[in-house]
């Protein structure tokens, strides 16, 4: 990671490159395949390396669009914005987060449903649960390592404001691995990260349920990328840069 970008976008409306973002973000659903004996070695144990590569894919990306479920339209249309506008190649990834859910039901009722009383063992649940969560944990730590550039979209979806004096707070357990990560991870420059990458998009899930835990975020060390300062950067790029030039465009407008 070289940047992250704290994006208020509340005042931009990025409907009509929706489309475009979703036919990129499902090509990239594509790419999540394999059925769990394809992850077995002789011995019928599973292998997570496998298992990983496949639902949670590490795609070449320069731009980690961090958001949560409920702004998946404003995630898709920045997706379609940057890929049609700016040319750089645009991905929404719920393979990341939506397809967790899915393996961990793949999981559960391969190892710990009871036929006859049709039931979940509580024990085997709370070990899947953990394998599965490690290793989407990994996935996105790896992904924010790597990828040159991260937007976090700030709305009161993600992020509430007012409980504590000394900052914010998040429902979702992702957003908040997410922004921590973003402050733990080593910065390096765009020089290193550029060699043949496009974006990434991820949707952070909160779940509903009776059980609602906040956890304190801290958002001082992403840039503050807001509706003016977006629209400078947008009209100085449409037309005059593509890609990396974009991007460089916008490190320049916003220090």
């Amino acid at each position: 990671m070289f940047r992250g970008f704290d994006f208020d976008a509340s005042e931009i409306d990025f409907s009509r490159f929706v489309e475009i973002g979703y036919s990129l973000h499902k090509r990239n659903k594509d790419l999540v395949s394999g059925k769990l004996k394809e992850y077995r070695n002789r011995s019928g144990e599973i292998l997570s390396k496998k298992m990983t590569a496949a639902w949670f894919p590490n795609i070449d990306a320069q731009v980690f669009i961090s958001h949560a479920h409920k702004d998946s339209e404003i995630a898709l249309g920045l997706a379609g914005l940057l890929h049609d506008q700016f040319g750089i190649s645009a991905f929404v990834d719920s393979t990341v987060w939506g397809y967790s859910d899915d393996l961990l039901k793949i999981l559960d009722d391969k190892f710990c449903y009871n036929e006859k009383s049709k039931t979940y063992n509580y024990r085997k649940r709370n070990r899947s649960t953990a394998h599965v969560h490690m290793m989407l944990s990994v996935a996105l730590s790896q992904m924010i390592n790597r990828y040159e550039c991260v937007i976090f979209i700030n709305t009161p979806h993600s992020i509430s404001s007012g409980d504590y004096i000394e900052g914010y707070t998040t429902d979702s357990p992702w957003i908040y691995s997410e922004i921590l990560m973003t402050s733990l991870i080593q910065k390096r420059s765009p020089e290193v990260h550029r060699r043949g990458q496009s974006v990434l998009g991820t949707e952070s899930f909160v779940h509903d349920s009776a059980l609602t835990i906040k956890y304190d975020v801290n958002l001082a060390h992403l840039s503050k990328l807001n509706s003016d300062n977006y629209m400078k950067w947008f009209n100085q790029v449409t037309g005059k840069a593509r890609g990396e030039n974009a991007l460089d465009m916008l490190y320049d407008l916003i220090r």
